[in-house]
């Protein structure tokens, strides 16, 4: 476990990975830690480093040392690339809402965002730095035939993917350079969300047989999480481009479930706890390794085990493991998700919620980690105190209870899964559904309620499969993993569909939104510098 930390330690030791000012490329970096252009290929291990930052920068904020920040903020942990995706794909849904003051989240909590808010300007931005990263190393290992360096050469290839994908899932038209471009000061120019598209598919096409066997070094990107990039790229063809992919994405969620490598974790709560790496757990495909010891810091499960906790109700000593720096006491989820994730029909006869089972231990899907607070109800959009529904899914224990290897009293050695096998069955489920196979696609369905329910009590039919129960099983399958915003958008209940939420487009009842707040805006600064630039319609 953790053995991709080793190489971000040693990259981080170093003053710098790329130096693209530098003109003399033979130049010796007078530290030997340091890592340059021009020395990158004297050592094998170098090209494992410079891989390792590109893989870092999604998770950690900087470098460490003099420059700790790779972009200037006030609070790196803030605006790290997995804590500020995480807010935008959950605090604008259903699924969570924020109590803190801070600059730009009640804009997200309440669909009033601007071009100004600062974390989608640090998305943006962190999103546009890990392409860049890997444009430079792209560029300096194309052309080798070391068949280590080829494989570090499409693992670069399949992060700027899955930053591209970001991209255009969240801002639509980003702009768009790649190792071709040269190196200097010049304004990237704009690119459609149909064009890119197009790129981030070839790309993925073009490294797939480059990659890793499915599992051959976690948490390296092989081609298990290459196939499911293509086929969650697929599935939101018809929102990207404005043509269904459905038959596409089946085909990469088969190679996946077809794998011997993945399995699904006999418990669901294994995916989110301490030893829910590859080593333990054969669901993870894809995932952003965390070490309480060496990747330090406020950000990715730490954030949402912290943030999530409370002195009275969620305390982190006694569901989520950590004692250092807890009960932050900011995100809750929203009283109508708890009618996503609790029948109540089923699970109390159609009556209401008895104050009494604080921890919805009668439900019988046992995906359910939350906790009733004083009031399930949330008075204001910024009510701070302890409203809305707890949520403890994520923890820092291991699944028995016992601490993690590197264990730390302030930060969590859970990794966040961005890809896990649940998702190329409810993926396929859906692109079944969408294709008119409710026969096959109720299977795949089961599958994954067998496992929350432990047996078939929980089963549907194939007549029950409609639209609405795959969001919402997406949704009970799902919260709290940076997927719900897409998720609706896809569905058509995000801004101006017929399901609202508590404090949605800032009324108390919930209200539709404009449609073109499906995407957000590209950041004013951007818009401002960048003559090659233009605003996201609805933005200007």
């Amino acid at each position: 476990m953790k053995k991709y930390i080793i190489v971000f330690i040693i990259v981080l030791s170093g003053s710098g990975i790329f130096s693209s000012c530098v003109k003399d490329l033979d130049v010796v970096p007078l530290d030997k830690n340091t890592i340059l252009s021009g020395n990158l290929g004297d050592d094998p291990i170098y090209m494992k480093e410079a891989l390792g930052k590109i893989y870092a920068s999604f998770i950690i904020y900087g470098q460490g040392g003099d420059i700790p920040n790779d972009i200037a903020s006030g609070d790196g942990n803030f605006f790290t690339t997995m804590r500020a995706l995480w807010n935008c794909q959950e605090i604008t849904t259903d699924e969570a809402i924020c109590a803190w003051g801070d600059v730009g989240i009640a804009d997200l909590n309440t669909q009033t965002w601007s071009p100004t808010n600062p974390f989608l300007t640090a998305l943006y931005q962190r999103l546009s730095l890990s392409v860049s990263y890997a444009n430079d190393f792209i560029k300096l290992t194309n052309g080798n035939s070391d068949p280590d360096i080829v494989r570090y050469n499409a693992e670069a290839r399949f992060l700027r993917a899955l930053a591209y994908y970001w991209s255009m899932d969240l801002f639509g038209n980003p702009p768009f350079t790649t190792d071709a471009d040269g190196v200097g000061k010049f304004f990237p120019k704009q690119i459609k969300r149909a064009a890119l598209f197009n790129y981030v598919v070839s790309e993925l096409h073009a490294i797939e047989d480059k990659l890793g066997e499915p599992g051959f070094s976690y948490p390296q990107a092989d081609k298990g999480a290459c196939w499911m990039l293509l086929a969650r790229t697929y599935l939101n063809a018809e929102v990207f481009t404005g043509t269904p992919k459905w038959d596409s994405c089946k085909i990469y969620c088969d190679k996946v479930i077809g794998s011997p490598a993945y399995s699904l974790a006999p418990n669901y709560r294994q995916n989110f706890t301490a030893d829910n790496d590859r080593n333990h757990n054969p669901e993870m495909i894809f995932a952003w390794e965390q070490d309480g010891v060496n990747t330090q810091g406020y950000l990715g499960t730490t954030f949402i085990i912290e943030s999530s906790s409370d002195a009275k109700y969620i305390r982190a000593e006694d569901y989520h493991g950590l004692t250092s720096n807890t009960n932050w006491n900011g995100n809750r989820a929203r009283l109508q998700f708890l009618d996503v994730m609790i029948d109540t029909l089923a699970t109390y006869g159609g009556a209401n919620i008895p104050a009494t089972d604080t921890f919805f231990s009668q439900c019988k899907d046992k995906r359910v980690f939350m906790r009733q607070k004083l009031s399930n109800d949330i008075p204001s959009a910024s009510s701070t105190g302890d409203y809305g529904i707890g949520v403890f899914k994520f923890t820092a224990k291991n699944l028995d209870g016992s601490e993690a290897i590197n264990s730390n009293p302030a930060y969590a050695s859970t990794d966040f899964p961005v890809f896990r096998l649940a998702d190329a069955y409810l993926m396929r489920a859906e692109s079944l559904h969408k294709m008119g196979d409710d026969d096959n696609a109720v299977l795949d369905i089961n599958v994954i309620r067998e496992r929350a329910y432990g047996n078939t009590t929980g089963n549907i039919t194939a007549a029950q499969v409609t639209d609405d129960f795959i969001l919402n099983e997406r949704g009970r399958e799902f919260y709290y993993e940076a997927q719900r915003r897409t998720d609706l958008v896809r569905f058509g209940k995000f801004t101006n569909g017929n399901y609202n939420w508590v404090w949605k487009g800032g009324v108390y009842a919930g209200t539709n939104t404009d449609s073109y707040r499906n995407i957000f805006p590209i950041p004013g600064d951007e818009v401002a510098a960048n003559p090659n630039i233009k605003q996201n319609d609805g933005y200007n």
